[in-house]
Order: structure tokens, then sequence, then C-alpha cells
């Protein structure tokens, strides 16, 4: 028998391949960080022998969670300004809040907590855009977790960073210094079109090309900054990142709410990806972006959570369902955004925008061992029909009980094993006393 280190075993597994193979009573070898076997129990446990066999039995496996975007320290500002409209939420609370108190202490501390939030739910990679980025990239690493992150750059001065040439300048260093390591990613991320000049995104587009790394930034996110685009480049803002040569296979936009047809068109010629952000969309009532119309022009599309300050979680199976039913209501369609679109965008779909699709999203042999344990037998889970609609539509996430990441087991029966979660609140709650001393 050939020897691995973890069998999941007599569960339902859910690959998300090509065929949307679905296998009861099914097992799954790991050896190392990768999956080294997938099909019907007793055959990969006629082959296999293991140090460790977890019993998935009236359990559903499944590949984890791909956040495509969100800005994890920010659980340190969680529920600190809600029911506003993004630029006055923005422009008077987040970026005040921010230069008070963004540090790398906060910054660390607000990661790991978020990390531990994320595991809880399913999510085993995330996207990451925030201030001092090196520190999330800290707690990614305690935590174990597979992350995609970059250092926000802004024409102006941030906590991090007091110039346009400093923050490219910290890029490069994060790219550096990551490029070795299994689990931390990095990219380059203007913040948006609004903050950033045409010279910044012009060496950030540099920057991406010279690593072969992605760049990213918000686009597009509601009617006001369409609005000041427009009459900032006297044309769309997609023709306007066009011209600058921006747009490839590697861009990704984050929200995207009000991009029209030509606009879509635009980034499908160019192979851009989107990533869509419904609940926050919905709490800055920034509207809702056209995703069905997206996805029919052939645009790939992630899912992610967005910030715990616009949001205010980091739950991506609260996402999937918020997604599914937001476009069902909006189209007038209940065929609009099926439960298997969404769980793809939150898995395989997701790997493909943040460009890691050879190694993610997927349970099949060579890939990366990035599994989640889902438990159905909970009464809001019974009877199961459809497997991506109960996972969708009637899953949360706190049925997931068992998450691994590269091949390590990062929590087992719902006991997080990489995390002190006690410690993490506890200095998030020390960090948010000293913030709502600076707003007053």
């Amino acid at each position: 028998m050939l020897e691995a280190d973890l069998i999941l075993t007599g569960g339902t597994i859910l690959t998300l391949d090509e065929k949307d193979s679905r296998i009861y009573g099914g097992a799954l070898a790991v050896g190392g960080d990768t999956i080294v076997a997938v099909g019907p129990g007793k055959e990969i446990c006629r082959r296999f022998t293991a140090k460790k066999v977890i019993d998935t039995t009236n359990f559903l496996v499944m590949p984890g969670l791909v956040n495509c975007h969100t800005h994890a320290a920010m659980t340190c500002f969680r529920g600190l300004a809600d029911d506003r409209e993004l630029m006055d939420w923005l422009n008077n609370f987040i970026f005040p809040a921010e230069a008070r108190n963004a540090n790398p202490d906060l910054a660390y501390w607000g990661s790991l907590l978020a990390c531990a939030e994320m595991i809880r739910s399913g999510t085993t990679t995330f996207s990451d855009m925030y201030i001092f980025e090196n520190e999330t990239a800290q707690a990614a690493r305690q935590a174990k977790m597979r992350c995609l992150i970059g250092e926000v750059l802004f024409d102006f001065p941030s906590p991090n960073i007091k110039s346009p040439e400093e923050g490219i300048a910290y890029t490069r260093r994060l790219i550096e210094k990551w490029a070795s390591d299994p689990l931390i990613n990095i990219m380059v991320e203007p913040h948006s079109l609004y903050t950033c000049s045409s010279e910044l995104l012009r060496r950030s587009h540099e920057l991406a090309l010279e690593y072969g790394v992605p760049l990213a930034t918000h686009l597009l996110e509601n009617q006001g900054e369409l609005e000041q685009l427009r009459n900032k480049f006297g044309k769309r803002a997609t023709e306007y990142l066009q011209d600058l040569g921006l747009l490839t296979e590697r861009f990704v936009a984050f929200h995207c709410v009000y991009m029209d047809e030509d606009d879509i068109r635009i980034f499908a010629d160019h192979g851009c990806k989107v990533v869509h952000n419904p609940e926050s969309n919905m709490k800055l009532a920034s509207g809702v972006a056209p995703i069905t119309s997206m996805l029919r022009s052939g645009i790939t599309v992630g899912l992610g959570t967005d910030g715990c300050a616009s949001n205010n979680n980091l739950d991506m199976m609260q996402e999937m369902d918020s997604a599914a039913k937001l476009e069902k209501a909006v189209r007038f369609n209940p065929r609009a955004m099926s439960a298997r679109t969404v769980l793809r965008m939150a898995t395989c779909n997701g790997a493909r925008v943040l460009g890691m699709e050879d190694r993610i999203g997927i349970l099949k042999e060579g890939m990366k061992a990035d599994i989640i344990v889902i438990d159905l037998d909970r009464p809001h889970l019974t009877p199961v029909y459809d497997e991506y609609s109960t996972i969708v539509y009637a899953a949360k996430g706190s049925d997931v009980t068992t998450v691994i990441i590269n091949g390590t087991i990062v929590m087992e029966d719902g006991r997080l094993l990489t995390i002190n979660e006690d410690e993490s609140m506890e200095e998030v709650n020390r960090i948010a006393l000293k913030v709502k001393e600076s707003m007053g």
C-alpha cells in the first residue's frame, strides 16, 4: 500500500472539477501539501494507508472557500461607522480612524483575528488590500492561511507610506521578501482611480508586469464615483484604464457596480477579472453590480466579503447566500445566479481571479490540499437533495468543523490549532478602546 499523511473517508466529496463530480462515500488522500488521490472510499482505502484518518461519514468535503477581496485588519473597526453612504463613511470616518490608529500592532492583531474568523467559516485563501501589509503577511503565516495581499497605494500619505514612491518601493520589498513562501503571495494594489494619479497607476502596472503578479483596484463602486471619474477624465473609467495600458488578464477590479454593457465588453475583450462584494454594496447602498451580464460576457467573477467595517463579517457562506438571492431579486429571475454558479465563484473561479487556479479551488490529484469539512448532521441541513443548494442557501459558517490548508490541519472538530483566538480578541478589544478614544 502507498503511504499518505492524511485520509478523509466516508463523506460526500464535492470536487468542483470541470465535470462537477460528486463522490458519495468518497475518500481523499493527502501527501505533504498535495492531494494525491480522490475517489470512492473503498478504492482509496485499499490503495493508501495514512498516519491520520478522519471519518467524514455524514459530512460534506469540498474545496476551501476563496475570499477574493477584504481588508483583514479592519476587524478593529467593525461597527465603527455603520449606516452611512460610501464617501461619507470613507472620508469622514474610516480615513480619520486609520490616520489616528493604524500601526503595525493594529495590522497584525486585526489580521490575526480576521484569519480566525475566516478559518472558522471555511475560508482557506483570502485576498487583502490594506496598510502595513507585512504585518498581515506575518499574521497569515502564523495562522497558516493562504493569501494574496498588497499594500494600498495612494497619491497622499497613509499611516505607513508617505509618498507614491515609498509605496512602490514598499510593495517591491514585499514581493521580494515573500517570493519563496508557499502560502504568502503579493500583488500590486493602487486604491482607486479617484485616489491615484495616472502616473501612480502606470508605475503600479509596470511593477506588476516586472514580477508577473496581479494588479488590483477598487472600480466604479457607487454612482458618485462614476460621475466624478467621468467628469475628471472626459471618458469612461474603463476607457481611461485601457488607454493607460492597464487592462490585461492579470487586472482585477473590486465591486464594478456601475459598469454598463460597453464597460463589460471592454473588460471581457481584455480578459480582466471582477470581484463581487454584494453585502458591502448593499450595506453602503452603493447599488447592485451587473453580475449576470458579466458572466454572460465570459468575465471571470469571484466573490469577496470586503472588510469588517462595511459588511460586518468575513463569512463567505453568508456572502454566497446574499449573492445568489440579491441577483434573483433585482433581475426578477429565479434562475439568475444559480447555487452552482455562486459556489464556483467562491471556489474554483475565485482561484482563477487570483491567478491560483493551478493550485486551489478544485479537489483533484495534484492540487494543493485546501479542504473544508461541513457537518451535515444539523436540522437546517436536513435533508440534502442537492449539495450546491444546501451549501449556498442553508449552510452557515459555523457548520464548518475541520479546515485543512496546504496539507496542514488548522482547525479540527471546531478547534483552532494555529491561532489563540482568545488572545486575538483580547488584543483587538484593547485596540478598539484606543480607537473609541481617538474618535471622541
